[in-house]
């Protein structure tokens, strides 16, 4: 709810620091006084139009901010999370800057936001009604949801949503799959083409490595095979290390029994190196036997490393990328076979989402329709009462076109008036009358009140033109609406004024030779006395206060 609204240099108010508690709020003072320009600064903190016209004479800016207490879970807060405003639990504030030259400045908790961030979090706090302009309900784009709440349909528009989000998941992969295999379609003469070039070639992983160092030894075999040969010449032939090794362990052997253990150390690093030396001699001979490889394998070993080499050029990959791309294009190529299987499948699941969607959808939009009937009958019914007897409400349940379809279902939702028998139904706001059009909202807002999510109703003069039992009935209802709700009310009428629970008087008094807006609470007596006074004409008369007696003591028993 508004806690607390603090004003600065707007208009005729230099200062003013307002306190507000739940329940119903009248404002009352005579024409002219400023209750106007209470709801244009109330207007600034929640986003409206600033027009530097509401500057104060001679101030330099005017200033507003509007302290909200509401619950951790209200919208208001997961809207400012959304654009990162710092928020610790406590109250929510708005505050708006206005300069002489028009430019204006918005903050929420005290860090610089949008003007469209306030208007957004105005719209979820406050709503105002008047004659002249009007918010919320006025709205069409807020009417579904507004029926939704009345009918406590959270859990199937809660189901109908997660049902669109599954259909526009399998809408996405089944337009995936058309584009997949467009775009194979397209590509498949190369694909092919490509695909039998690589079969030809059938790359292996690593082969470009193994060609390479194939290549190089067949270009050095000669070399090779000399350095080879001269190598196991030394190891194993007459004079080489083999013989001279076996010799030095017949030799040791003979006094292995006799000697210490240094000969037998030595015996043991002979057997060692006795087995490392007939490796080496085998792997020269494997050696040998590679060198002298025919040479026709260096054609064949080069024409192979520089075809790979060239195809990969061609598909711009590496030659090791080889393989996988070949894999790649026979998947392509397999999906475009299997093609028929794959769009069945995807359309099969797409037609079962949607069917999964319209059961939900049709669920809610039939909760949506009874629910309509029974709101028509509590607002016609209220219409009676607030003397537009004449006037027929109607909530529209219409089908949108499938492209609209979405989370909130498929039904667009309109609440609909028509002021006189005969007349065509029409959109609210389209009433020409601002007495009409205020009661027919106090109406409608009277049967969704618990439906509302904003805390704080703002009325301005709710009751033009009535009076007598019809502006009784107003106040009545603005009661009950205040025992749901906080509820602000600028009134002109005496009887809405008497069922308040708390009293502001607007007054204007003259201040160094200017006119200022003052805003007073009022206790019992002075209550009694601004009602008098409305009751009255040009003086306040015992009657007059005897009357306004009665209408309090009316007020209190009916509480």
């Amino acid at each position: 709810m508004l806690a607390s609204l603090a004003i600065r240099d707007v208009v005729l108010i230099d200062r003013l620091d307002l306190g507000f508690a739940p329940g119903l709020t009248v404002l009352t003072g005579e024409t002219g006084a400023g209750k106007s320009i209470l709801l244009d600064a109330l207007g600034l903190a929640l986003g409206q139009r600033g027009d530097a016209g509401l500057v104060r004479h001679g101030a330099a800016q005017a200033s507003v901010t509007a302290v909200f207490e509401i619950p951790e879970d209200h919208e208001a807060r997961r809207i400012a999370a959304e654009q990162g405003i710092a928020d610790d639990g406590g109250p929510l504030i708005l505050k708006r800057t206005l300069s002489a030259d028009g430019r204006s400045r918005a903050f929420v908790n005290d860090e610089p936001a949008s003007v469209g961030l306030l208007r957004r979090l105005g719209a979820a706090l406050v709503e105002i009604e008047g004659q002249f302009e009007s918010q919320g309900l006025l709205d069409s784009a807020t009417h579904r949801a507004l029926l939704d709440a009345f009918a406590a349909n959270h859990k199937r528009a809660t189901e109908t949503a997660s049902a669109a989000r599954a259909w526009a998941e399998a809408r996405r992969l089944k337009a995936e799959a058309d584009a997949e295999i467009a775009r194979t379609r397209a590509d498949e003469d190369f694909l092919r083409h490509a695909l039998s070039e690589l079969d030809a070639f059938d790359p292996k992983p690593g082969e470009e490595q193994e060609l390479a160092d194939l290549r190089q030894r067949l270009m050095h075999r000669e070399k090779i095979g000399e350095a080879v040969s001269a190598a196991e010449s030394e190891l194993a032939g007459e004079r080489g290390a083999e013989r001279s090794i076996n010799a030095a362990r017949r030799a040791l052997d003979r006094v292995a029994s006799k000697a210490g253990p240094s000969v037998q150390a030595a015996l043991a690093a002979l057997d060692r190196g006795s087995a490392e030396l007939a490796e080496a001699v085998a792997a020269l001979r494997s050696a040998a036997a590679e060198a002298d490889l025919d040479p026709r394998r260096l054609a064949d070993a080069e024409e192979r490393l520089f075809g790979l080499r060239e195809l990969a050029r061609k598909h711009r990959v590496d030659v090791d990328a080889l393989p996988a791309l070949k894999e790649q294009f026979a998947a392509r190529l397999g999906a475009l076979d299997d093609q028929g299987g794959l769009l069945a499948r995807r359309t099969e699941e797409e037609r079962q989402a949607r069917a999964s969607y319209l059961t939900s959808a049709e669920a809610l939009s039939a909760a949506r329709a009874e629910a309509a009937k029974r709101l028509d009958k509590a607002v016609n019914a209220e219409l009676k009462a607030l003397k537009l007897e004449k006037a027929k409400f109607r909530t529209k349940v219409g089908r949108l076109t499938e492209e609209q379809w979405g989370e909130s279902g498929i039904d667009c939702v309109a609440f609909q008036i028509a002021t006189n028998p005969g007349a065509p139904f029409a959109p609210l706001a389209r009433i020409a009358s601002g007495g009409e059009l205020a009661r027919l909202m106090l109406a409608v807002t009277v049967c969704l009140a618990r439906a509302n999510p904003v805390p704080t109703l703002v009325f301005d003069e709710v009751d033009a033109g009535v009076g007598g039992a019809t502006a009784a009935a107003v106040g009545e209802r603005l009661a009950r609406l205040a025992s749901e709700l906080q509820v602000l009310v600028v009134t002109h009428s005496p009887q809405v004024a008497a069922i308040g629970r708390h009293h502001w008087r607007v007054s204007k008094e003259t201040v160094s030779g200017a006119a200022r807006t003052r805003l007073a609470p009022l206790d019992a007596s002075a209550r009694r006395e601004e009602i008098a006074r409305m009751l009255s004409a040009a003086e306040v008369t015992a009657e007059a206060r005897a009357q306004a007696d009665r209408l309090l003591a009316a007020a209190e028993a009916a509480a």
